[in-house]
């Protein structure tokens, strides 16, 4: 039987981690438009707080740019950049400010060398290779039923495990990165006490779109597994 193309009983660990993920995502925009719309007591906007972050961190080879979209703020490793959004970039929101210091942390593990982020980045090539071979092979697999059809499906399972590897590890990296930067921002005085509050809330309900996305790769590679199972039964 064609598992993968007809629904059965292991549907449901798709469809549980489709709702963490919708719940998670409906969280953290809630959640940093609320704090979107307190601004910061020092006025700073999300660029003057990471230039001043990065400075004070010692790091002076990073560039701050902007960046088009809502939410789409990340550090580029390969070019030593820091992108922050529309939402972020010009805004003196304690949301704004957070996210900011939260891209600033991953410049600073790069500067640093944190192993975690080392290891997530050389995971990327590999993920992103399992991830373009994984299904063609299980799905060739599962179409065909002779000798060689259970070795594609347990060598595209291994490839897609990679994908799934490289979501548990970017769990602790985006938590230090969380860390560094409140830890920063309450040391440079550019958030007050009840700010730090907020701007803990912001990043922790971002932390949970990693989570829930790293619980439904998981969940994802349970239900083949347990598909290559009953198809050898």
């Amino acid at each position: 039987m064609l598992y993968p193309f007809y629904f059965d009983s292991t549907y449901i660990l798709i469809i549980i981690g489709a709702i963490l993920c919708l719940l998670a995502s409906a969280k953290v925009r809630s959640t940093y438009s609320r704090y979107q719309r307190v601004r910061s007591a020092s006025g700073l906007t999300g660029r003057e707080a990471a230039e001043r972050i990065l400075y004070y961190s010692g790091i002076q080879d990073v560039r701050v740019e902007h960046v088009a979209g809502n939410l789409t703020d990340h550090y580029d490793p390969r070019s030593k950049v820091l992108r922050l959004s529309d939402t972020t970039y010009g805004s003196p929101s304690v949301a704004a400010v957070g996210v900011a210091a939260h891209e600033c942390g991953h410049a600073i593990q790069h500067a640093r060398g944190y192993a975690p982020l080392s290891f997530r980045s050389a995971l990327v090539p590999l993920a992103n290779f399992g991830s373009t071979i994984a299904w063609p092979l299980i799905i060739l697999g599962f179409l065909f039923n002779n000798q060689s059809s259970q070795l594609f499906i347990n060598i595209g399972i291994l490839a897609f495990s990679l994908a799934v590897l490289f979501q548990i590890v970017t769990l602790p990296v985006e938590f230090n990165a969380s860390g560094r930067a409140l830890r920063i921002l309450s040391e440079t005085g550019m958030l007050q006490s009840e700010e730090l509050s907020m701007t803990r809330k912001v990043l922790s309900a971002a932390a949970l779109t990693y989570v829930a996305s790293a619980a439904a790769a998981i969940l994802q590679l349970l239900r083949l597994i347990l598909l290559a199972n009953r198809r050898e039964d």
